[in-house]
């Protein structure tokens, strides 16, 4: 079984023709790039009303007794359109304390989501104009 494996890893090219510290990986800048702002949708699930929100760079909006923060936007240069990264605070007002603080990505709001009983907050997308 051994000797199959060593074959085929040959056959394929892997048998230590470029070694990993030898490739580079783009630097981040050169993949990643940052907005001044972004756009994020707010639902209030009781009332079952959204609302979108232009938020710039380090600007605050409320939402109910939610006050959302926005810290930062970043894009894939590659597809500015298909992709958001936002780091977020979000304070509850009426608790005085914050309830949520990381990012939040566009494509998978649910990977690292707001959890209030009454509103959810997310990413549509980076303003990249």
């Amino acid at each position: 079984m051994r000797a199959v494996i060593i074959a085929l890893w040959m056959c394929l090219g892997l048998g230590g023709a470029v070694v990993a510290q030898e490739l580079e990986p783009p630097a981040p800048s050169d993949r990643i790039a940052s907005s001044d702002g972004a756009m994020l949708r707010g639902l209030d699930r009781v009332a079952g009303t959204s609302i979108d929100i232009a938020l710039e760079a380090g600007g605050s909006a409320r939402i109910g007794h939610l006050v959302v923060m926005l810290e930062e936007c970043r894009y894939p240069v590659e597809n500015p359109a298909g992709e958001a990264y936002a780091w977020i605070d979000v304070f509850d007002s009426r608790a005085d304390e914050i309830i949520f603080s990381g990012w939040m990505i566009a494509s998978s709001p649910a990977l690292n989501a707001l959890d209030h009983r009454r509103y959810d907050v997310w990413v549509l997308s980076c303003t990249t104009s």
